[in-house]
């Protein structure tokens, strides 16, 4: 079986969330990108922190609720995010994703710039149609 490495698989079409954009706004780029989450990147597209959907639903109920925006992105994101890189083995990461660890995974380069991101469902897809 040839080696099956992230770089091949990953998404590299994703949303790219800024740390300053108010949580709707970051909602509504995780939709249009059909994502559950999301790199949260400075401008030179270096990783700062992670935001989920499950994190935009509590500010995005308030803000349908009570019409408030009452947050921005750096406020809820997660800044100790873990991250892969591009030539890592699919396989090792379907291990790492079996675990309790994150199941969507910023790719960075080896200066921390977000390239890609990758998902459990790219690494299924990955297994899948390279064993049959």
């Amino acid at each position: 079986m040839k080696d099956l490495i992230v770089k091949d698989f990953m998404n590299v079409d994703f949303a790219r969330i800024s740390e300053d954009m108010p949580v709707i706004t970051a909602s509504i780029e995780l939709i249009k990108k059909e994502a559950l989450g999301g790199p949260v990147v400075d401008k030179g597209n270096k990783l700062l922190g992670w935001i989920s959907e499950q994190e935009c639903l509590q500010v995005t109920t308030q803000f349908a609720y009570h019409n408030e925006r009452v947050a921005i992105v750096t406020d809820i994101m997660r800044k100790d995010v873990l991250s892969v890189k591009a030539n890592q083995s699919i396989f090792s990461l379907a291990e790492k994703m079996n675990g309790t660890q994150p199941k969507n995974y910023p790719v960075i380069d080896d200066n921390n710039k977000v390239i890609g991101v990758i998902t459990r469902r790219r690494v299924l897809k990955a297994l899948l149609d390279n064993h049959f």
